[in-house]
C-alpha cells in the first residue's frame, strides 16, 4: 500500500491537470480577503528532483510539463509561472509546495502522508510554523476530522495512488463524509484513467450521494485501451464557476500537445447541479 513513490512520476501529464486545477481554485479563493484552509490527503514529499535516478528512469516529466513550459496560453500562465523557475533548477513542486507559495497571512495548510520517508522530506520541504502542518496520519480519516474548519472556507485535495483497488470505494466514502460535514468546501478528487469501469462506478456512486455542484474534468494522452495510465481526471465539488470554460479552451490544446499522435482527448461533465 505504501510502495508508491511519486518521484518517478512528478511533472507528468496527470500532474499538469491536477496542479492546473489546484492553482485555479487557489487563485479563486484568494479573491476574498477572508482566510481559507487547505487539506491534502496524500501530500507526498512536496518537492521532487527531475535529475534524480527515479525521474530520469521514467522520463515522464519530459512528456508532461517539459513540453508545455514555453507555451503562451493565457489559461495556463498562472500554473506555469509557479513552476517555471523550478524546472530551470531541475525540480518540480508537488501540491503542498504549490499551495505554500499562494498561502497568505491567516491561511493554513494541513498535509497528510503515511509514507515515513516522504513525511521526513515533506517536513523539510514544506512545514511552516503556525501555517503549514505535516501530519503522519491517514489522510482520508484525518481530513474528515478537521472538517468543518474554523475559517469556514476549505479547499481539499484527495489524490491517492489507487495501488489498492479498494481505494476507489474508500475515497468515495471519504468524499461523501467530508461534504456532509462541510458542504461549502471545494473538494478535488483525482483519479487515474487505467480501468474505465472503476471510474464509471465512482461517478455513479457520487451522483447518488446527493452531493451538489459536482463537475468532472478529464484529460488523456492515449486511448483507454493503451497500456498503463492513459490519462487522469478530477471530480470537483464546488469548483470556481470559470473553470469549465477555461478547461474547454485550454485542455484540448494540452492533450494534443502531450499525445504522441497529436489527438485531443478531453472530457467535461456536469455530474450534479448546484
Amino acid at each position: 500500500m505504501l510502495s508508491y513513490q511519486h518521484q518517478y512520476h512528478a511533472g507528468n501529464h496527470a500532474d499538469v491537470l491536477k496542479h492546473w486545477l489546484l492553482v485555479e481554485c487557489l487563485v479563486h479563493m484568494r479573491k476574498k480577503d477572508t482566510p481559507f484552509d487547505y487539506i491534502d490527503s496524500h501530500a507526498g514529499s512536496g518537492r521532487y528532483r527531475l535529475d534524480s535516478q527515479e525521474a530520469q528512469k521514467t522520463g515522464e516529466y519530459k512528456l508532461g510539463i517539459a513540453k508545455l513550459i514555453d507555451k503562451d496560453w493565457p489559461e495556463l500562465s498562472a500554473y506555469l509561472d509557479l513552476v517555471r523557475a523550478d524546472l530551470g533548477k531541475q525540480q518540480y513542486p508537488g501540491s503542498p509546495e504549490i499551495v505554500n507559495r499562494l498561502l497568505r497571512h491567516g491561511d493554513h495548510s494541513s498535509l497528510f502522508e503515511l509514507h515515513s520517508q516522504a513525511v521526513r522530506e515533506l517536513e523539510k520541504n514544506c512545514a511552516r510554523k503556525r501555517q503549514t502542518q505535516v501530519r503522519f496520519e491517514d489522510g482520508l480519516a484525518g481530513m474528515s476530522a478537521l472538517l468543518p474548519v474554523h475559517s469556514r472556507r476549505a479547499l481539499v485535495l484527495v489524490d491517492p495512488s489507487y495501488e489498492v483497488k479498494t481505494e476507489y470505494d474508500a475515497v468515495t466514502s471519504a468524499v461523501e463524509k467530508a461534504w456532509k460535514k462541510m458542504s461549502q468546501s471545494t473538494i478535488l478528487l483525482w483519479y487515474p484513467v487505467v480501468e474505465r469501469s472503476r471510474i464509471d462506478r465512482m461517478e455513479r456512486r457520487l451522483v447518488r450521494s446527493g452531493i451538489k455542484n459536482m463537475q468532472l474534468f478529464e484529460m488523456s494522452v492515449a486511448d483507454d485501451g493503451a497500456r498503463g495510465m492513459t490519462g487522469s481526471g478530477l471530480i470537483a465539488i464546488n469548483p470556481p464557476w470559470t473553470v469549465a470554460e477555461r478547461f474547454n479552451k485550454l485542455f484540448p490544446l494540452v492533450s494534443a500537445a502531450l499525445s504522441s499522435d497529436g489527438t485531443s482527448r478531453t472530457r467535461v461533465k456536469i455530474l450534479t447541479a448546484e
